[in-house]
């Protein structure tokens, strides 16, 4: 990842001017700790950037709005849990897959070079031309699996 948080804001405050929006305080505030977290909740970035940025209020709807800006900007991936709701990550990074435990729901981050090239085989035995993948592998972690 070639992008520091500075050229970073400066590109999504371009962006938000061209949609008629503003870089506010708050969305630069999420920004900000997006940039750092690894894998989050939007209810768990709420907490993150409120212990870090007490004076502002930022509640959870300006959270969730934020978060579709930045997902449709590339910015942040989602990755479904289905009845649980989604997790969110900074998407401007190498691709790799996810391991995610159903107990903790821990996600694990992987790349294997087998699987990318089998991927492209198999695309191209189909005559099929990939344009993005995710790949989630669900299963318990090692820590739940010493409970």
């Amino acid at each position: 990842m070639s992008e520091d948080f500075e050229e970073l804001l400066v590109r999504l405050s371009a962006k938000l001017r061209n949609r008629g929006h503003k870089m506010t305080a708050q969305r630069e505030a999420i920004l900000r700790e997006i940039f750092n977290a690894g894998h989050f909740t939007p209810e768990a970035l709420r907490d993150l950037v409120a212990k870090r940025y007490p004076k502002r209020k930022i509640g959870l709807a300006t959270i969730y709005r934020t978060l579709n800006i930045l997902e449709d900007e590339k910015i942040v991936t989602s990755v479904s849990f289905g009845v649980s709701g989604k997790r969110y990550e900074f998407g401007i990074k190498d691709h790799h897959d996810h391991m995610i435990c159903d107990i903790c729901g821990e996600m694990i981050e992987f790349v294997d070079e087998q699987i990318e090239k089998r991927q492209k085989l198999i695309a191209k035995q189909h005559n099929f031309r990939i344009v993005s993948h995710t790949m989630q592998i669900r299963g318990v972690c090692a820590k739940c699996q010493e409970l």
